[in-house]
């Protein structure tokens, strides 16, 4: 009879299907269903509703669910009908959906997401208009209660504004545990505020928060580390999406941007970092840059696919975030293990022409 033997000097690859540490909270697997805009907080003050609860709770055997983008003030809405985290109601509708989804014994994270310049001041109470790094607008349109408008033209913050700016993100993460959620994920990516700062054609300051790299990469890192302080940085994940191009926003040269701002983060100490893939090669250097856990959502010519996966076994990457497929398939794990049948996305309701967001308005298609 022959016994197996181990050798412990050989390393063990790690598959989708392991769990796996972050910062101290055991995910059950590597399959990660991304933060993507659904519009439907129609409760009074965008408040969660029932069909949330449905719809994270059928999706809570992945290893980490990041919400949809909640917004951490009035003023940084920039769609209908997406939810926030910074009125006491809003805790509390929030409260059924992480009582749902732990009760599946699911994990949870929000997503907290400022959409800078990219809205429309018609969502907005008593003429409060969009603010942003600079007076410069979006290209495009977006959608609106009144049909598709142009963006239009942000005030810039004051200084004073980006620092009261940076408080309003640590208490919406402060309202996020509240809520009853796992940690945050501070939604660096897609042309929104944080990215908006980070991006040389959308921040042209001359001040502490403009001009360098060290300059541009100041509000975030700000961010990571109020939040990070508020709730601490075990609880705390950042989403980039480097060079990618979404609402405008131009990084030609995105690699010592984001190499300074990852080894920010990685000081700073939070559990993971969430990369919207446009470049290997710079994902290959982000990777090693990086201290805590790394997530990504991988470059494709379409859905990202159960394919991918071979990325956690080479090390790319510890964990992958799917969004078609979680979307059309609620027990995604399962199917990726058994190796499908996969139920195929509807794309009335995809825009972009990529992995990387959806949202219920039929006009954003693409």
């Amino acid at each position: 009879m022959h016994s197996t033997h181990i050798n412990p000097r050989e390393p063990v690859v790690a598959t989708a299907f392991d769990p796996i540490d972050l910062s101290g909270l055991r995910l059950r697997n590597r399959v990660v269903m991304p933060g993507m805009g659904r519009a439907r907080a129609f409760g009074p003050g965008n408040t969660a509703t029932d069909s949330m609860v449905t719809y994270y709770a059928q999706r809570a055997t992945a290893g980490l669910i990041i919400t949809e983008g909640s917004q951490p003030s009035i003023v940084g809405q920039g769609f209908p009908n997406t939810p926030g985290l910074h009125s006491t109601e809003q805790i509390a509708a929030w409260r059924h959906v992480t009582d749902a989804v732990h009760a599946e014994g699911g994990t949870i994270f929000a997503q907290i997401s400022h959409v800078g310049r990219v809205g429309d001041p018609g969502l907005l109470p008593d003429g409060l208009v969009q603010v942003a790094p600079s007076a410069v607008a979006a290209p495009g349109q977006l959608f609106t209660f009144d049909g598709m408008k142009d963006f239009t033209t942000p005030r810039e913050l004051t200084s004073q504004e980006v620092r009261e700016t940076i408080a309003d993100f640590a208490q919406a993460a402060r309202n996020a545990i509240e809520a009853g959620f796992d940690g945050v994920e501070l939604h660096a990516a897609y042309g929104y505020l944080i990215h908006q700062f980070l991006a040389p054609n959308s921040n042209l300051r001359t001040d502490e928060w403009g001009g360098s790299v060290e300059g541009r990469v100041r509000f975030a890192a700000e961010v990571a580390t109020a939040v990070s302080e508020a709730i601490g940085a075990q609880r705390t994940g950042i989403r980039v999406s480097p060079g990618t191009g979404y609402n405008g926003v131009e990084e030609p040269d995105p690699e010592p941007t984001y190499v300074h701002l990852v080894r920010r983060l990685s000081e700073i100490g939070l559990a993971y970092l969430h990369v919207v893939e446009n470049s290997r090669d710079l994902t290959g250097i982000l990777r090693k840059e990086f201290s805590g856990a790394f997530i990504l959502n991988p470059a494709t010519d379409g859905f990202t696919s159960a394919a991918e996966l071979a990325l956690i076994e080479d090390g790319t990457a510890d964990m992958i975030s799917f969004g078609a497929l979680f979307l059309a398939n609620p027990d995604l794990p399962a199917r990726l293990r058994a190796g499908g049948p996969y139920n195929t996305p509807d794309r009335t309701t995809y825009y972009g022409g990529t992995d990387k967001g959806y949202i219920d308005y039929p006009y954003l298609t693409g």
